[in-house]
C-alpha cells in the first residue's frame, strides 16, 4: 500500500523531472525558500520585436519643421531669381514693320483727295525721321516732348509757355506780362506802356520820355547837362492900353512856365498894370513868378508883379518911357 502511494503516475514522470522539489524542502522554512528562489537565475522575458522605422521618418524626427519651411522658401526664391536672370539675358525681339509701296496712280489719287488714317482713339508712332515738304495742319493740340527747332518763323495767335524760356532775337507786337519781369540785357522797345509802378536800378537811356508827373524821391538829384526847355501852349494875355499910352501894344510868347512879354509904348503912358497873363492850366497853389527886364527902357520902369493860381500881371509904379520897345522875361514855378 505504501509503495503505491509513493510511486508517481507514469504520465507525470516528465513534468516531475523538470520541477522536482528539493529533498530538504520539508525541512526549510518559507523564508529560506524565498531567498533561494530570488538567488536562482530567472528566465529572460521575451519582448516583442521592435518595428523597423523608415529613414525619412527618422530624418523628420531629427529636423525641425520650421527649418524645412525656410529651406523651401529659399529654394523657391532662388528658382524665381534664376528665371528672371535668364529672361533678362535674352535680346528683346524687334517688332517687324511691314512696308507698303505706293504706286504713281495711288499718289495722284492722294494728291487730289483727303485721306484719313485711323481715328482719335488710335496713335500713330513714327520711329524714324519724317520730312514734310508741304503744309501741315493740326486741328488738335501739339505736344512736343523734346526740343523744338524751327528754321523759319512761328506764327500763332497765342503762345503759352509754362516753364523757362530762352529767346534770341524776338519781335513782339504786343506784350502783356501779368507777373514780374527781369531783363538783364539791353532791350529795345518801340512803345512801352506801364500802368503800374516801375523801378529801375540802373541807368535809363531814352531819346524821349513823356510823363504826366515826375517825382524825385529822397536825396535824388536832377542833372540836366544840356539845355532845359519848357514847351506848351502859349497862355492868353490882356493889355491895358491906357497904361501903355495911345497906340501902345503888348504880346506874349512862351508857355505857362516860361516866356517873354514884348511891350511897345505909345504917347503919354501912365503907371499901372499894363499886361495880365492867364495860365492855360491853373496851378494847384499860388506859384512863384520871376520877372526879368530886357532893354534899357524896361530898366527905367519901377516894375512889380501880382500873382494868383490862374496867372500874373506886370505893373509899374511910374510911367514907362513913351514910344519905346522893351520886354520882360518870366519864369513860373509851383
Amino acid at each position: 500500500m505504501d509503495s503505491d502511494k509513493t510511486t508517481p503516475p507514469e504520465g507525470d514522470a516528465a513534468s516531475d523531472t523538470s520541477q522536482q522539489a528539493p529533498a530538504d524542502a520539508l525541512s526549510r522554512t518559507p523564508d529560506d525558500l524565498e531567498a533561494e528562489q530570488a538567488a536562482s537565475p530567472q528566465p529572460a522575458a521575451t519582448t516583442p520585436e521592435e518595428k523597423k522605422i523608415s529613414p525619412v521618418k527618422r530624418f523628420l524626427r531629427k529636423v525641425n519643421i520650421y527649418l524645412l519651411i525656410f529651406i523651401l522658401i529659399l529654394v523657391v526664391a532662388g528658382a524665381i531669381t534664376a528665371v528672371y536672370y535668364l529672361n533678362s539675358q535674352k535680346a528683346p525681339s524687334q517688332p517687324g514693320i511691314n512696308s507698303q509701296s505706293l504706286s504713281p496712280e495711288t499718289l495722284k489719287q492722294l494728291a487730289n483727295t483727303d485721306a484719313s488714317v485711323g481715328n482719335t482713339n488710335q496713335t500713330l508712332t513714327i520711329q524714324g525721321n519724317a520730312i514734310i515738304a508741304g503744309q501741315t495742319l493740326m486741328r488738335g493740340n501739339l505736344n512736343v516732348a523734346g526740343n523744338l527747332q524751327t528754321g523759319g518763323g512761328i506764327t500763332a495767335p497765342t503762345i503759352t509757355i509754362a516753364g523757362a524760356t530762352n529767346l534770341g532775337e524776338t519781335q513782339v507786337n504786343s506784350l502783356q506780362v501779368s507777373a514780374n519781369t527781369a531783363i538783364q540785357g539791353s532791350t529795345t522797345m518801340r512803345d512801352l506802356s506801364v500802368s503800374g509802378a516801375s523801378s529801375f536800378s540802373g541807368a535809363v537811356t531814352a531819346s524821349q520820355i513823356t510823363v504826366a508827373r515826375l517825382i524825385l524821391s529822397g536825396n535824388a538829384i536832377l542833372q540836366v547837362p544840356n539845355h532845359l526847355s519848357f514847351t506848351g501852349p502859349t497862355p492868353s494875355r490882356s493889355v491895358n492900353s491906357g497904361v501903355l499910352g495911345s497906340g501902345g501894344t503888348a504880346s506874349i510868347s512862351g508857355s505857362d512856365t516860361s516866356g517873354t512879354v514884348n511891350v511897345n509904348t505909345g504917347n503919354n503912358p501912365t503907371a499901372g498894370c499894363f499886361a495880365q497873363i492867364t495860365f492855360n492850366q491853373p496851378f494847384a497853389s499860388q506859384p512863384r513868378v520871376i520877372v526879368s527886364p530886357i532893354g534899357a527902357a524896361a530898366g527905367q520902369t519901377q516894375y512889380y508883379t501880382t500873382r494868383s493860381n490862374n496867372g500874373f500881371s506886370i505893373c509899374t509904379n511910374n510911367p514907362a518911357p513913351a514910344n519905346q520897345s522893351f520886354a520882360f522875361d518870366y519864369f513860373v514855378a509851383g
